[in-house]
């Protein structure tokens, strides 16, 4: 792959004491959220006061991996606990509920993301049935899925995804794109005006240490990804073609990652416990700040996020002018 077009120095680290950022969003008065391990989210404002929405008064394990911001200000949360996952209401005073633990008569696995659209769809990723997870870190295991939950109630809408990530729909309404983070690809599907998709066809496929996690698109229809432990940002154009734009790796670390892979026994060592010189496994992206202009990066392994110039500007999401 080519040399990035931004410098490893040029990247800041913003916010402090974060619990597993795996997730960050973004609004329109400069706020930046992340998820919280602890069980819920934290909100990191203008200011840089950072304040904690955590879940009280339920009996479950509350593990926040992607979520979304609701026109009201709470929070949708993508719940990885080991045993129950399904998708949680939270307020912001803390008060949380289940919002989705079933569809199509299946209890909902440990889930991975939830995006809400400009039609005010909800979409839920999960990456694997098995437990545990790890289990599903093979390019031969595709039993990831996609749920919506629209005005005609929660049901399948797409299956055997080979472990579906982050999943958002294209600034022009037309595709839900989707990473398969260990098929290695992003894929997408036609989205008409109810709700339904069409075939899946491949956007794009990665090769050696990409393994593509968070979404995101710009202002002039790119997609951007990130990919864990190669720490890569790759924009892809509407062609399909691919530029990277951040990468930290350890080429011999990538060698032992890439061989465990190949002989289907990836495991979460591998994720654990990566080379690096700066970045801890970055894994979504969204573009912040006032104007959406700056990319704001969250990760798996560091208690901080990191903001860079991407010299591009973001397409303004669903939540960009929700109250702070």
């Amino acid at each position: 792959m080519e040399k990035p077009l931004i410098s490893l120095d040029s990247i800041e680290f913003f916010g402090h004491d974060l619990r597993r950022p795996e997730c960050v969003l973004c609004t329109a008065d400069g706020s930046v959220y992340t998820s919280n391990w602890d069980g819920g989210i934290t909100h990191i404002l203008p200011s840089g006061e950072q304040n904690n929405y955590i879940a009280r008064g339920i009996d479950t394990e509350l593990k926040t991996n992607g979520f979304a911001i609701q026109k009201d200000g709470s929070f949708l949360i993508a719940n990885l606990g080991d045993e129950i996952g399904g998708i949680w209401h939270l307020e912001r005073s803390g008060a949380c509920s289940p919002y989705l633990l079933e569809v199509d008569g299946e209890e909902i696995p440990p889930s991975n993301f939830v995006h809400i659209d400009r039609r005010d769809r909800i979409w839920v990723s999960i990456s694997t049935r098995l437990k545990p997870r790890a289990r599903g870190y093979r390019k031969d295991v595709a039993d990831g899925f996609i749920a919506v939950i629209d005005k005609n109630g929660a049901r399948i809408v797409a299956d055997g995804l080979g472990y579906t990530n982050e999943v958002s729909v294209s600034p022009d309404g037309n595709w839900l794109y989707a990473n398969e983070t260990f098929a290695r690809k992003l894929s997408r599907f036609p989205l008409s005006c109810d709700g339904k998709l069409g075939e899946k066809e491949v956007f794009t496929e990665f090769g050696f240490g990409t393994f593509p996690d968070g979404l995101c698109f710009d202002s002039a229809n790119n997609a951007w990804i990130t990919s864990i432990i190669s720490n890569r940002i790759i924009k892809i154009a509407p062609d399909g073609s691919q530029t990277l734009v951040i990468e930290d790796a350890d080429h011999d670390n990538l060698l032992l990652v890439e061989k465990a892979f190949d002989i289907n026994r990836l495991d979460r060592p591998h994720l654990d416990q990566i080379k690096s010189s700066k970045l801890k496994s970055i894994s979504s992206l969204a573009f912040g700040g006032r104007n959406c202009d700056v990319a704001y990066v969250g990760c798996l392994l560091d208690n901080r996020i990191m903001r860079f110039n991407p010299h591009a500007v973001g397409a303004r999401p669903y939540h960009w002018d929700l109250p702070e």
